[in-house]
């Protein structure tokens, strides 16, 4: 990105005598002389800048040759990924020989229930005369099914639990996961639904489950996640996702209209801090919809990824609640460099410039290095990182149990649909299009304006989305009472006579936090969470904080 001829005379005029870091004597200039025209093609402030050459400066007079080589060499890598035009495109049919042979996919299969919608002809929502309830996941009413947008060939997978309770009358409930890239049917079968899957691949009956007393949809979006798959359109960022969710919530209301008059909450965790506000404020921007927007909930939720990372190190060193994990010195280490990290990094990922890169990669490995020694879970600082992608060995039992054939046949899955728990195409589609970097924070705020209470809440040993970040971001949030939330004190949260959390909130804005629980606060306080989901059901938004 060039610097107009303005900007560079004001650039010349505001700093006449500033030294060119690139006219320090080091090799590795030798073999990169285009990083003197990447200096001057950052189109960012003079602070910003400044700041960059101090830091070059550094790394030239700090580091040798082969260290900052590593350097430069981690830079190009990362951006290579992320740049379109370098990358390989990809299929989400790729696991998918031919459709063809997808009974289940097939439009003309007599056995599918279809709904279409007016305005919307290429939507559809089709169901299938499955027998889900053989796989003893659950005694309840259950249907599956696939949302097709079929000019774009995209197909989305959903499966829906009516509540074990009233299902006539008890709300309904759309869960997402988050990633972005990751299946709801994470959220099914490790979190909150009706039955866990042990390591002989046996469904365990979860007394706990979020359909004691509402019915569940778990919806696998974007498309490309978990059992969802598309060819010609991809999914990248979280307003496109919105639009296909918000049609596939009509769809389903169309097909259920005997729950049109149930409250319905959009609930969710992680990525969903983008997702569920998004999708919230799409609902609301069409008056001709047919069901409401009762709540929503998010839990240990990316709002503003960058904004939440500020406070990193407070997490694990001083504020957080934490038994100590790092030692006073490698704390002092984090405060040190997390501020270059971040502002680098937030460079890096706008232009992806090798000269902002490279000492982003610096900065942010010795600013995380203390904590990647240790092979903590960053989903639950508690515990060691186990031999799973995810860190959690069971989610390995998961995806085993969801590509069996018999599972399969059961919600009518064909044998060549490979299930995975996160697909890192979705997650790098969001990459390219910055997704990731852009704050959320307007849509929870255009939610909470028009009158639907929206709930925080957050297991206080994660770190991924930490509950000290999550609680600054959401005092940034810009709605109509905005400064009594801020000012709002947490007190203490008590369920069955025992403090189990703090919380605090204003109106119809509650932050909870839930002591012992990481980043997936349903697996591990499971009674808990399912006291704070009834609690909220039934209206009642304060959980203690006005007392």
């Amino acid at each position: 990105m060039k610097l107009s001829l303005l900007s560079l005379a004001s650039f010349a005029i505001a700093v006449p005598s500033r030294q060119n870091p690139f006219s320090l004597q080091h090799d590795i200039l030798q073999e990169h002389p285009e990083f003197f025209d990447q200096f001057h093609e950052l189109d960012i402030g003079n602070a910003e800048l400044q700041q960059l050459e101090d830091s070059w400066k550094h790394l030239l007079r700090g580091l040798t040759y082969d260290e900052l080589k590593h350097h430069v060499v981690e830079a190009q890598r990362f951006i290579s990924g992320r740049k379109k035009e370098d990358r390989v495109e990809y299929n989400h049919q790729s696991s998918v020989e031919n459709d063809s042979h997808f009974n289940f996919m097939d439009e003309n299969d007599a056995d599918f229930d279809i709904l279409t919608m007016e305005g919307e002809e290429n939507y559809q929502l089709r169901i299938k005369e499955t027998n889900p309830e053989s796989l003893n996941i659950d005694t309840v009413k259950q249907y599956v099914g696939y949302m097709d947008v079929r000019d774009v060939d995209k197909h989305f997978f959903y499966w829906f639990f009516e509540s074990r309770n009233d299902p006539k009358n008890d709300p309904i409930i759309l869960w997402l996961n988050g990633g972005p890239g990751c299946s709801s049917n994470g959220g099914l079968f490790f979190e909150l639904g009706s039955s866990s899957i042990n390591a002989t691949l046996q469904p365990v009956y979860n007394p706990y489950s979020w359909n004691s007393n509402a019915s569940v949809i778990f919806l696998d979006q974007p498309v490309g996640v978990g059992y969802s798959y598309g060819g010609k359109e991809k999914v990248d960022t979280s307003t496109k996702a919105a639009k296909d969710v918000y049609i596939f919530l009509e769809l389903f209301f169309k097909k259920f209209p005997q729950y049109l008059n149930n409250k319905f909450h959009l609930t969710g965790e992680s990525y969903a801090g983008h997702y569920v506000p998004r999708i919230g404020a799409e609902i609301l921007d069409h008056p001709e919809r047919s069901f409401e927007l009762a709540s929503m909930m998010v839990g240990n939720g990316a709002v503003y990824k960058f904004y939440q990372s500020h406070y990193d190190q407070k997490m694990l060193c001083s504020e957080g609640g934490l038994d100590p994990i790092l030692t006073d010195e490698q704390c002092e280490q984090m405060d040190t460099y997390l501020n270059k990290c971040l502002a680098f990094k937030q460079i890096c990922d706008t232009f992806l410039n090798t000269i902002a890169c490279i000492p982003s990669n610096y900065y942010c490995n010795l600013t995380y290095a203390p904590l990647k020694e240790l092979n903590l879970n960053n989903y639950d600082l508690r515990r060691k990182c186990e031999d799973n992608d995810l860190c959690y060995e069971d989610m390995t039992y998961v995806g085993d149990y969801l590509n069996l054939k018999s599972t399969k046949e059961a919600i009518g899955i064909p044998s060549d649909l490979e299930f995975q728990f996160c697909s890192e195409d979705v997650s790098d589609e969001f990459t390219y299009t910055h997704d990731r970097q852009v704050p959320y924070q307007k849509y929870i705020a255009k939610v909470l304006d028009y009158g639907v209470p929206v709930l925080h809440y957050a297991g206080d040993k994660d770190f991924q989305c930490h509950w000290l970040g999550y609680n600054a971001v959401s005092n940034t949030v810009q709605h109509k009472y905005q400064e009594e939330f801020t000012n709002s004190e947490f007190k203490p949260w008590i369920n069955n006579g025992k403090e189990r959390g703090q919380v605090r909130g204003y109106d119809k804005f509650t932050f909870l936090r839930v002591y012992d629980a990481g980043h997936m606060v349903p697996h591990d306080q499971p009674e808990i969470a399912l006291d704070m989901l009834n609690q909220w059901l039934s209206g009642d938004y304060t959980f203690g904080y006005e007392v």
